[in-house]
């Protein structure tokens, strides 16, 4: 039993880790540029094909691929920003109105992205093998990908609250995010500084993907369920609060593994239900205010 117990609890966490990292990215764009970005999780998807592809094909660790993963998704999110959201912006009466306009526009992303990632790579789901090896830790035995996976995506999530709480482009970041009309009084660049938050955010979301790709397949729609679990983990989290996300993440990993013994086709319903008890007991979050 107590074998089962750390089986899960080490499942949860793996797979929480990642959940969190992904929620980050997504927590940024909607907390600090406003974009409740439906399409999230296709960045997520393009960062597992980087990943599979870089592997695949040059034989380079995953690991080492996010350096090539970093820049890429970061001129990706960029261009989004500045050819779609950004123009929305810029012709929306108010933030209400930009809101509801960049949850239309981010739908219908999906649909492009998802197109685009057929053309270039086909509709069928890929995979590779990297660390299979079996690891034994006090009895139970795991993959040793899953454990580099886990400590990959706790390490660059702390990495990137270290980032925003001491470096001067963090703080920026975090006062657009409280009040981006005195930021701008502050001598803050605001519709710049949107546009590479909305950037790092999407930085955030590949490299969720390509740690995923160590683990499991992936495919051209493999993200819009990524994108339902950052949205559930902002509301469990906290919305602008990323230290929630990393809370959240975790936690809404333990319980995804709970469930998968229970009843493996009832993850999503649970993540769900969970998204509507919080929504119903405290809107704001377990940091939130």
């Amino acid at each position: 039993m107590g074998v089962n117990l750390l089986d899960i609890i080490i499942a949860g966490l793996v797979m929480g880790g990642i959940y969190a990292l992904a929620a980050v990215g997504l927590n940024l764009q909607y907390g600090v540029v406003r974009v409740l970005n439906m399409a999230y999780g296709e960045f997520v998807m393009v960062g597992g094909f980087i990943g599979f592809w870089m592997f695949t094909l040059y034989r380079i660790n995953p690991i080492i691929s996010l350096v090539i993963c970093i820049p890429t998704m970061y001129i990706l999110g960029w261009l989004v920003h500045k050819f779609i959201f950004q123009p929305i912006r810029a012709k929306s009466e108010n933030i209400d109105k930009f809101a509801g306009y960049s949850i239309l526009a981010s739908y219908g992303l999906i649909f492009v992205m998802q197109s685009l990632a057929v053309l270039a790579w086909g509709g069928r789901i890929k995979a590779y093998s990297f660390l299979s090896k079996p690891v034994v830790i006090l009895g139970a035995t795991f993959e040793a990908n899953r454990l580099v996976a886990f400590a990959a995506s706790i390490i660059l999530s702390i990495a990137f609250y270290i980032f925003l709480r001491v470096t001067r482009i963090g703080k920026a970041v975090r006062a657009i995010a409280q009040d981006a009309e005195t930021a701008s009084l502050m001598g803050i660049n605001v519709d710049s500084l949107y546009g590479h938050t909305f950037a790092i955010g999407t930085v955030l979301a590949g490299m969720a993907g390509v740690i995923l790709s160590t683990m499991f397949p992936v495919s051209a729609t493999m993200g819009f369920q990524y994108t339902v679990i950052a949205i559930v983990i902002i509301v469990l989290g906290g919305l602008g609060n990323i230290l929630g996300s990393l809370i959240g993440g975790l936690l809404l990993g333990l319980i995804g593994a709970v469930v998968l013994v229970v009843q493996p086709g009832l993850v999503i319903v649970a993540f769900y239900v969970m998204f509507l008890a919080i929504l119903l007991i405290k809107p704001t979050g377990i940091l939130g205010r």
